[in-house]
């Protein structure tokens, strides 16, 4: 999602949307799933019918009294409900913009070899779509055929197309997006209502977000803490009894309002939900909110090379001849053995022919046979129709193949050639018949900024290994150039399983990023999975988050945004509980003074009276949660330190802060409270 609009999730509609979503969710079966509030609306009631009904109760002369602690308490809960719709809200907001690019699109479908239009929503699975410059892609899909440049900025808010080809680990593609060159053919991949689109709209929409493991395992806490002070509460009555204090039920609930952990239970959904959607704002779909909590815990991350780390296209930047060849004859064959090859390597090599100046005679190839590349051969070229071979591929393979023909390997074939792997290069020998004329040195550039960002993960503590199908020389080239901890080269989709099982088991959390379908099974195994959206369907399909920007490195800000996460939670818990010490000096000398006057020695405040110590106490306790709606979306700033900095950090912050501020705010509320009263 673009910064603009990112600005515009919070505004007045929102708020007032909000604002109704806090009056709806009053409905005891739904505030039932908070049960801190629950507690809170219980006490509302039934200080609601002492108001009404004084009489019954014997209240006629608290009238005033019970009305003010009514209508705190109903703010209380106001405010809890309207952090939560807040929070919901901006998902909401997020997903109508998502919906305005679901439009119910004309398909040209492919019937035999006829097209038929038809309506987008009648496409299913397996359905093959011809899609032509200016038309909009129907559905989600992989193109079977064909290069195009795609605008996806409806999806992920940059204005650049990219290119989507068929075959690799580019071919997929999202419903909604436009073509704005060339034509493709797409295989439909989703049925309606299934679409990836669909899945980000219901994702983004708060209310259907479900709570983590981390927080259900806090809600449960809070419930304990809850059930403690209820039971505490209720016992001071026969206490309170026995020592002759009148204890009305009104400063009863009073009293176990503001010891439970209203504050923290009025915020924790909001904290959740407002996690999740700051990970979209970034433009990363979580498919949990568990991965978004796991990856505030990550100890790991493995990387794939090709696309992550590196561009992923190996692209020719260097003719290096061997033996007695010259330069122009290595550019001509190397040329020649290219006319035909419509990889991106072999019109690299023309490319580059093409910068240096260099000339061949492209007649050559007319009438020739064109050898494709196989796995087997490892090599491609063509047949000249005047009985020569031009061959260009893997050393290794091109060597044996001039031995067969009779020929010798120059002698600094090998040494130029691990010069290339050395500096990260991949080399490919050029043949003609029983000679090998030199290198191509192709490249695969490491993205700028990416050591950068391996240096920022690793001041967080977390380690960073990158898996490549390359060999051991150009692996170390490219981990070194890249700044990673540890690589593993000539990796298999197993040895990326392999390692990441290897550090689970060892108790650490792992991260991985990919975008092929080799990287599906280790991308469905790590605990935060990554895929690119330029990637392949499986890739998406198995990661548990897809980055719409495609960018690997956008790990980072989901790792802070999941330590951000957790540490919100903490903080705000912290605080919460904290304030619980100044709330025992409002409320329990102004309970017990009257019979037990020593008591007055802990009315450190000097708060002016127990009806205003109460009320002030339950003021505070209200405000404090709308003045934390801010925090607990925006959530507490991370900055990469350890753990032990982090804790005192917080400790300090929001452990004293949490004991000032309400010693603070209670005192001004009361010296205001008094002259009402």
């Amino acid at each position: 999602m673009s910064t603009v609009q990112r600005k515009k999730l919070l505004t007045g509609p929102i708020l007032w949307s909000a604002a109704k979503d806090s009056l709806v969710k009053l409905n005891p079966v739904t505030l039932m799933k908070n049960p801190v509030m629950f507690v809170v609306e219980v006490g509302t009631v039934i200080v609601l019918l002492m108001v009404l009904a004084p009489g019954y109760f014997n209240a006629e002369h608290a009238i005033g009294f019970n009305i003010a602690v009514f209508f705190i308490l109903l703010f209380t809960v106001l405010f809890a409900n309207f952090a939560e719709a807040l929070a919901e809200g901006r998902g909401k907001a997020q997903a109508d913009s998502l919906k305005k690019t679901k439009q119910d699109i004309t398909a040209r479908k492919l019937v035999g070899s006829a097209i038929k239009e038809v309506p987008a929503s009648e496409l299913r699975k397996g359905d093959v779509v011809v899609v032509s410059q200016g038309e909009f892609i129907p559905g989600d899909g992989e193109v079977i055929e064909g290069l195009a440049s795609v605008d996806e900025s409806a999806i992920t808010g940059e204005s650049a197309p990219v290119i989507k080809e068929a075959g690799g680990d580019f071919g997929s593609v999202t419903g909604g997006t436009r073509v704005v060159s060339d034509q493709i053919k797409v295989r439909i991949t989703s049925d309606p209502g299934e679409s990836f689109l669909d899945r980000m709209i219901s994702l983004v929409e708060g209310a259907k977000r479900q709570k983590t493991p981390n927080e259900i395992a806090l809600n449960t806490l809070l419930i304990s803490l809850t059930i403690i002070f209820l039971i505490v509460v209720v016992t001071l009555r026969p206490i309170a009894d026995y020592i002759g204090v009148k204890l009305e039920i009104p400063v009863m609930i009073a009293l176990l309002v503001c010891l439970i952990p209203t504050t923290i239970g009025g915020l924790l959904s909001a904290i959740g939900i407002a996690g999740m959607d700051r990970v979209t704002q970034f433009n990363v779909l979580a498919m949990s909110g568990k991965a978004v909590e796991a990856a505030g815990d990550i100890n790991t991350m493995i990387l794939d090379k090709t696309g992550t780390i590196t561009f992923g296209n190996r692209m020719a930047s260097e003719f290096v001849t061997v033996g007695e060849a010259s330069g122009t004859e290595l550019a001509a064959w190397a040329a020649v053995s290219s006319l035909k090859d419509e990889t991106p390597e072999g019109r690299s090599v023309l490319e580059l022919a093409k910068k240096l100046e260099l000339r061949y005679d492209s007649s050559l190839a007319d009438g020739g046979e064109f050898i494709e590349f196989k796995a087997e051969s490892r090599m491609s070229g063509i047949d000249l129709r005047d009985g020569r071979s031009v061959r260009k591929g893997a050393v290794d393979s091109v060597k044996k193949w001039v031995l067969a023909q009779g020929g010798e390997v120059p002698s600094d074939l090998d040494n130029n050639s691990d010069a290339i792997a050395r500096l990260g290069g991949t080399p490919l020998a050029v043949a003609v018949d029983s000679r090998i004329y030199g290198l191509i040195y192709l490249k695969d550039t490491v993205k700028p900024g990416m050591k950068e960002r391996f240096d920022e993960l690793r001041s967080m503590g977390i380690k960073t290994i990158m898996c490549t199908g390359d060999n051991p020389l150009t692996a170390a080239t490219i981990a070194r150039e890249a700044g990673v901890d540890d690589f593993i080269a000539e990796s298999t989709p197993e040895d990326k399983i392999a390692v990441i099982r290897r550090e689970q088991n060892e108790g650490k959390l792992v991260a991985m990023t990919g975008d092929g379908t080799n990287d599906a099974p280790a991308l469905a195994q790590a605990d935060v999975g990554l895929a690119m959206n330029s990637g392949t369907t499986a890739a998406k399909e198995a990661a548990n988050m897809v980055d719409l920007d495609s960018d690997p490195s956008k790990i980072i800000e989901v790792v802070a945004i999941g330590k951000q996460l957790l540490m919100t939670r903490g903080a705000l818990t912290t605080f919460s509980i904290a304030n619980d010490i100044a709330k025992y000096f409002a409320i329990i000398p102004a309970m017990f003074t009257l019979a037990i006057p020593e008591m007055e020695a802990l009315n450190v405040m000097g708060l002016g009276s127990p009806s205003s110590a109460i009320i002030s106490a339950l003021i505070f306790n209200a405000i404090i949660i709308p003045l934390l709606i801010p925090l607990a979306m925006r959530g507490v700033s991370y900055k990469p330190m350890s753990s032990t900095r982090l804790l005192a950090r917080n400790i300090v912050i929001y452990g004293l802060g949490g004991v000032v501020v309400p010693f603070a705010g209670i005192k001004l509320i009361d010296l205001i409270v008094r002259i009402w009263i």
